[in-house]
């Protein structure tokens, strides 16, 4: 009971410590406020209309367009077509006439048209060139077409575009997957379990360096043993960062309600992609996809299993921070030590972007259990569905592997923390950790 009372009064004073600081509370808060204007800002910009108006000059000595050339009314593009006139003379002035550049077509054959050219003042973006680029294409589409005597109506009618939806057969009867929603939660659930461990096991590094290089851990090492210190520590921080997660999810939820009041012009203009404000087709069934994709996913098993990761992937780590944290009295130091753990964590981010794409892959099934990868691409598995026995076998290995970290990074804990004046090396901790009491 001692031995627990103590644990709790170390995990009460890191908490208190670090909750009380103005850094906390700042990052707490503009965190969430600074995700939730660059949600604003990206929705803005998507909506908004910023592409201007460019009048291309065309000088058709192939007849592609067939002496006729519309401009397409979703493009901002307008062309017009020069009669009586050369490429060499009238490149000299397109640009004092008002044309953004001037699209040369000379005689060529329509089955190597490789002579084209595209001539401007200034580099034309990217997207204004594709759409030129698209217009060619489907006059040259049209000329092949004639020369061969096939119908382009009947040809457009025989083309196929088809998409094949993919029926899950769960417990709860048929639901549809949408394999980019599968793909978009994977990848956030892993990127932010990735993010976990590398922020909140650094945290712990540096408590624990401080305490050392303040001789604070002397006096606190008199009344409880460094075992107790050390998993106080590790418990107290991480409870510092449930708090924190807990605040952002409250708090991004209810900003999100304050997007249409700061910016009410964003609630009309999102669904009215469309002309006259009606909704396209493919807005309305980009909806539907996302709602019939989020239906698919099991969110109560990603949660629990998002928690339950979160715990055991950083305890673990964390335990093994704080040994390093131990041994080292300044930064430059701990770096160096810290590079072997910080592998199997940038190991299991690469291991979940393969995963993701091929969820049932040898290496996705191997990262899914070595208990060093496991927090990271488990999580990016569960979208796409996974066997019971091996996510329970994951999740024990995980335990196991945690509790033997522990023990680890106890033994070379208890030596480093009052250890002074000597370098710290992998080779000295891990004598510390097997040497007998």
């Amino acid at each position: 009971m001692e031995f627990m009372n103590k644990i709790l009064l170390i995990i009460q004073r890191e908490y208190l410590t670090r909750v009380r600081k103005r850094s906390f509370l700042l990052t707490t808060i503009l965190v969430p406020i600074v995700i939730i204007a660059f949600y604003a800002a990206i929705i803005a910009v998507a909506v908004s209309d910023t592409s201007e108006k460019e009048k291309i000059a065309v000088i058709d000595e192939a007849q592609l367009f067939n002496g006729k050339i519309g401009s397409d009314q979703k493009s901002s593009i307008t062309y017009d077509l020069i009669q009586n006139e050369t490429f060499e003379s009238f490149k000299k002035e397109y640009d004092d006439k008002g044309y953004s550049a001037l699209l040369y077509i000379p005689a060529l054959d329509i089955s190597h048209p490789d002579k084209i050219q595209l001539q401007s003042q200034s580099a034309i973006s990217l997207n204004v060139k594709k759409k030129i680029e698209n217009k060619v294409d489907k006059a040259i589409e049209q000329k092949r077409l004639n020369n061969e005597n096939i119908d382009p109506q009947k040809y457009e009618s025989i083309k196929s575009d088809i998409s094949i939806p993919n029926t899950l057969d769960s417990g709860n009867g048929e639901k549809k997957s949408v394999e980019g929603v599968a793909y978009a939660v994977a990848f956030a659930a892993g990127i932010l379990i990735y993010m976990i461990l590398l922020i909140y096991g650094s945290m712990v590094m540096r408590g624990v360096m401080e305490e050392k290089t303040n001789r604070i851990s002397e006096v606190i090492i008199s009344s409880v043993k460094p075992f107790q210190l050390m998993m106080g520590k590790i418990i107290g921080i991480g409870a510092v960062g449930i708090t924190q997660f807990i605040i952002w999810i409250v708090l991004i939820g209810l900003l999100q309600f304050t997007v249409p009041l700061l910016f009410p012009s964003l609630t009309g203009q999102i669904p009215q992609t469309g002309t006259e404000g009606v909704p396209m087709a493919s807005d309305v069934s980009m909806i539907s996809k996302i709602t019939e994709g989020l239906q698919s996913i099991p969110v109560g098993l990603l949660l629990f299993c998002f928690l339950f990761y979160f715990l055991g992937g950083y305890l673990m780590y964390a335990s093994l921070f704080a040994a390093i944290g131990s041994v080292s009295e300044d930064q430059q130091e701990a770096q160096q030590l810290v590079f072997p753990v910080m592998m199997p964590i940038i190991l299991g981010f690469v291991i979940l972007t393969k995963a993701i794409q091929d969820p049932n892959s040898g290496l996705a099934l191997f990262g899914s259990l070595f208990p060093l990868t496991s927090p990271i691409v488990m999580l990016g598995r569960i979208p796409f569905g996974v066997p019971w026995t091996e996510l329970f076998l994951s999740m024990a290995l995980l335990i196991l592997f945690f509790l033997f970290c522990t023990w680890l990074a106890g033994r070379i804990y208890r030596t480093g923390i009052l250890m002074y004046g000597k370098k710290g090396s992998w080779k000295e901790m891990m004598k510390w950790a097997f040497k007998r009491s």
